[in-house]
């Protein structure tokens, strides 16, 4: 057949390298939580271009119920447009417009995220600001927007199997990293959580307010963490205390800082 568009495995890789490579250059994984986050996102980078070059495995498993709509050139892997019967350029249907606008805006979310984690690390304080101040999570978020987008892109069985899985990984991740970044910050904490969403920003809010803990001021149980540092840190939770060694964390991606060390997420 000579339109057939698979078999490419080195746009695979490539692809596959590049879109993981620059992730990373956003998200800026350190801890072990970073990296399981980070991981599941990979995977699911991987499987996504394994489909979309290599082997077309859901045409072939959908080929019996789909019938004549859709062929094995490149351009049937997008399902669809042919299943609304789009007949222009693919790349230019509304499917795959709006995927461009999800895959970007999630890769900003990441990198502001970030931005702001490292400034609020700077300064010693818990990042309230920036995509912080409208959820608690942007990271997150982000890398939940850039698999949609993918999805309304290039849909396949198996990446529709794992955006459930990893949306419920990524919210047990935020659940243990919210638990950390409680026992270090303390009432601010708990007032900031209570004002700002997890992952789903509330429309028409302004960004939440928080007070930030004076220098040396206690927060109930912030001795007792800041003697826990040894261990891995969080994964996104919010910024903090560099001079005391206290965790920082960020919403879904979380730093370290310690006195005469460089602080990390």
């Amino acid at each position: 057949m000579t339109d057939y568009g698979y078999g490419l495995w080195a746009l695979v890789a490539i692809d596959s390298l590049i879109f993981i490579g620059f992730a990373a250059s956003c998200f800026h994984p350190r801890s072990r939580r970073d990296w399981k986050a980070f991981g599941g996102f990979s995977a699911f980078v991987v499987a996504l271009f394994t489909e979309m070059y290599g082997v077309p495995l859901t045409i072939f498993l959908l080929s019996g119920a789909l019938g004549d709509k859709v062929g094995l050139s490149h351009n049937s892997g997008h399902l669809l447009n042919d299943l609304v019967g789009w007949r222009g350029n693919p790349h230019l249907s509304p499917f795959h417009l709006a995927s461009y606008i999800l895959i970007i805006g999630g890769l900003w979310l990441i990198e502001s995220a970030w931005i702001r984690l490292h400034r609020s690390a700077r300064a010693d304080r818990l990042a309230t600001d920036g995509p912080y101040g409208h959820i608690r999570h942007p990271q997150y978020t982000g890398f939940a927007v850039i698999m949609t987008g993918f999805l309304l892109q290039w849909p396949t069985l198996l990446t529709l199997a794992m955006l459930p899985v990893l949306l419920v990984v990524y919210h047990r991740l935020a659940l243990a990293e919210e638990r950390e970044v409680e026992a270090v910050f303390g009432r601010a904490w708990v007032a900031y959580a209570l004002a700002t969403p997890r992952f789903i920003p509330r429309p028409r809010r302004r960004p939440a307010s928080i007070r930030q803990p004076e220098a040396g001021e206690c927060t109930g149980t912030q001795h007792d963490a800041g003697q826990r540092q040894a261990g891995s840190g969080p994964s996104d939770e919010h910024a903090s205390a560099a001079g005391r060694g206290i965790r920082l964390a960020s919403g879904g991606h979380a730093a370290v800082t310690s006195v005469g060390r460089p602080w990390r997420r």
